[in-house]
This record gives C-alpha cells, sequence and structure tokens, in this order.
C-alpha cells in the first residue's frame, strides 16, 4: 500500500473486508468514517490485485516501448482498462489511461523512455579551432584581466604595509 494513503493499515484491512464481502467503496467510506477518495483509490486496485492492494510495491517498475504500445493498441481496439491493467500486471488502469492519453496527443514517440536529468550543454570549441585574431584578441583579454587584478593585489599589499 502507498505510505502517502490517509487510510491506516486497519482501516485498509478492513476496506478490504467489506470489497470481499460484496460492498463497493462508496458504502465501504461510510462504513469506516473516512472520505471517498482513498477508499475508492484502494478499491480500484483491489478489483486489479485482490488481497495483493495491501502489499507495497518495492520499486517503482518501467515498461518497454514495445509493451506500451501493445497495450495502447489493445485499449483502442476496444478492450478495457480494468481487463488489460489486471492481465498485464500494471499497478493500475489509470497508468494505462496515461498512456493512451499521450498517444492520442503526441503520438507512438510519446511512449518512447526519456533521457533523465539535465540535457548536457554544447561543448565549446577548443581554442585550436578558432580563427587566429578572435584567438588572439581572448588571449589579451585574458592578459588584461591578469595584469588588472595583479595590480590591484599590488595596491592592497602595499596598503597593509603602511
Amino acid at each position: 500500500m502507498h505510505a502517502r494513503s490517509s487510510l491506516s493499515e486497519s482501516q485498509r484491512e478492513a476496506a478490504v473486508a467489506w470489497f470481499e464481502k460484496g460492498t463497493a467503496d462508496k458504502a465501504t467510506a461510510s462504513l469506516l468514517g473516512v472520505s471517498r477518495g482513498p477508499v475508492n483509490r484502494l478499491y480500484r486496485r483491489w478489483r486489479i490485485h485482490g488481497r495483493g492492494a495491501l502489499v507495497a510495491k518495492s520499486t517503482k517498475r518501467m515498461y518497454s516501448y514495445e509493451f506500451k504500445i501493445a497495450l495502447v493498441e489493445r485499449f483502442i481496439a476496444g478492450e478495457t482498462s480494468p481487463d488489460l491493467a489486471a492481465e498485464a500486471g500494471l499497478s493500475s488502469p489509470r497508468l494505462l489511461e496515461t498512456w493512451v492519453r499521450a498517444y492520442r496527443r503526441e503520438g507512438a514517440d510519446a511512449l518512447q523512455p526519456k533521457s533523465k536529468g539535465r540535457p548536457r550543454k554544447p561543448d565549446a570549441p577548443p581554442p585550436a579551432e578558432l580563427p587566429e585574431l578572435e584567438r588572439l584578441r581572448r588571449e589579451n583579454e585574458r592578459l588584461r584581466a591578469e595584469v588588472a587584478y595583479l595590480g590591484k593585489l599590488r595596491a592592497l599589499r602595499a596598503q597593509e604595509r603602511r
């Protein structure tokens, strides 16, 4: 179960017991005296995983591009998201619905794996590849800054001696 859930462990177990007796999410929420949202999410997971909905998954699972495309195409062909999610072992039908929305909005490329992290900066060209005039200007600018720095350093040291 998710650590972010507002339901305690005993409330989740009681809710699953009510689900197994045939009570739906709204009635279960009323019986437990809690809001319907968390009970509804638990109910949807229970319909797919049964009592396994109480067990937390240890890691976030990654799915291949081909796997996603196959499920999305089957959904578009008319199969239901809960059935496909149960068959494929997805954590929730909403995951499949998210893939379908992305597929419809941006096409098949939307389901490609995304690279992680910040994009790399383009590398600066090495100094040898710059035209000679540009290279000399940069060197001249660097040397002027160095002379100015050393001049200020001398002035500060001279002030300290006085």
